[in-house]
């Protein structure tokens, strides 16, 4: 890939390509931590058929995040469910016991990676929920936020943060707005020469995405994935 030319967007096929190398990353260099999944779908109706042969997008689930009011965020697991499948999506919730004072603190996350044919970038799905499956509200949803990612969220609401149907599961999700993402990631990748000399873009491009939108919602990418790009 010519970086010199490129607009910062990418191809239905390579999201793809981008999804396999961060789930392959991920794992290798965090096999402790919550392992992100693909999720196979049928072909949605703006899906040329020689572009892909299955569609889908990446999944990570059950992410307990620590509320705000601690010091430091930290991002913990919980035991994940094996599904492959949007039909059993969302069926059930793994619940631990909690005391009223830990559903107080503990929201749980679910992360979802779908890409955008409009923007031809990938969207930051998610949805948030207490231990007994009760959705947070918005205005809740922002006191677990980073700090960092609060403070946007009053400068610009809905333009960065917006409750929209999940174009996969058709149920409301939170997303994070795609607009600018293009830009920015054109101007990440110009200002690194390895990835302009070596042409990795495409490998690289999710790992290097999340690095960004996961410190929204708290998510931090190892340290591992970010120093061997």
């Amino acid at each position: 890939m010519d970086i010199s030319s490129w607009d910062g967007t990418i191809s239905l096929a390579e999201f793809h390509v981008a999804a396999r190398a961060l789930v392959e990353k991920w794992k290798r260099v965090s096999s402790a931590s919550p392992p992100w999944s693909w999720v196979s779908c049928p072909k949605q109706p703006w899906v040329a058929s020689h572009e892909v042969s299955v569609e889908g997008y990446l999944s990570l689930e059950n992410i307990i995040l620590v509320s705000i009011k601690e010091e430091h965020d930290e991002l913990l697991s919980f035991p994940q469910k094996e599904e492959t499948s949007c039909s059993d999506k969302e069926e059930s919730i793994d619940i631990a016991t909690l005391s009223q004072s830990d559903r107080d603190e503990i929201c749980y996350y679910d992360l979802h990676i779908v890409y955008s044919a409009s923007y031809r970038v990938p969207v930051l799905y998610f949805r948030v929920y207490y231990s007994d499956g009760e959705p947070l509200e918005f205005e809740d949803i922002k006191k677990h936020l980073p700090a960092h990612s609060a403070k946007t969220l009053l400068d610009s609401k809905w333009t960065f943060i917006t409750q929209e149907e999940h174009p996969y599961l058709k149920r409301p999700w939170y997303k994070l707005h795609p607009c600018g993402t293009g830009e920015w990631m054109k101007l990440l990748f110009q200002g690194d020469v390895s990835l302009a000399r070596n042409g990795a873009a495409i490998e690289v491009y999710l790992i290097s995405w999340l690095s960004f939108v996961g410190q929204v919602v708290g998510l931090r990418i190892p340290y591992e994935m970010l120093n061997q790009l």
